[in-house]
């Protein structure tokens, strides 16, 4: 019942948090883009379909989604609430391109974001993953290291600009000589979704 109560009062926090940081949002196109796809009104059946990045059977809530009014406010990205310590896997096969696992502090001040642990991850077809937040000397991989999707990376943390422990995870891809942050579709055990805010996500057996 402790730990209900607890967690009851973490997500009115993050909400009031939300609400006090103004109620302007993205004008990014591509927002109303991912609104669509997460409605089901724009049908995807050709993107890449990714693992969720954490261990089969596990339930996890997103806590921010894209284009939140927060911290994510011009970020196609998704945070995932979870305590320390809990196993990261790679949504998606590739190469290890940047490990970072020196950070120790973390907190919602914009001086810890140098802080922030991290792992990126580059595809077959160019397009990065990124993986925050990540606990200190937690890394299972190294730069240069071939991973498969599923395989265990690094433990969660709350390491760099981070309100509370968790999971920040977004994918970019090159294009006109940029690199732009792109939603993304995920295997769940409701099938295949553009994730949204607020829900909680299982991951289906592979």
């Amino acid at each position: 019942m402790k730990l209900f109560l607890q967690k009851k009062s973490l997500y009115r926090v993050l909400f009031l948090l939300v609400v006090i940081s103004g109620c302007s949002v993205s004008k990014n196109p591509l927002r109303k883009q991912v609104k669509l796809l997460q409605k089901g009104i724009i049908k995807d059946d050709t993107s890449y379909v990714y693992s969720l990045p954490y261990e089969e059977g596990k339930t996890f809530r997103v806590i921010q989604g894209y284009f939140s009014r927060f911290t994510h406010k011009e970020r196609a990205a998704l945070d995932f609430n979870m305590k320390r310590g809990t196993k990261i896997l790679a949504a998606r096969g590739g190469v290890v391109v940047r490990v970072k696992e020196d950070g120790t502090l973390g907190g919602l001040k914009k001086k810890y974001r140098s802080h922030g642990n991290n792992i990126v991850i580059q595809h077959d077809d160019g397009s990065r993953a990124g993986y925050w937040h990540l606990q200190y000397n937690s890394a299972e991989v190294q730069v240069g290291d071939t991973v498969k999707q599923g395989q265990l990376i690094a433990l969660s943390g709350k390491t760099g600009y981070a309100f509370v422990p968790h999971l920040h995870f977004l994918v970019w891809r090159s294009g006109g000589g940029q690199w732009q942050q792109i939603p993304t579709r995920f295997q769940t055990s409701k099938g295949i979704k553009y994730l949204r805010s607020w829900k909680r996500y299982k991951r289906k057996a592979d």
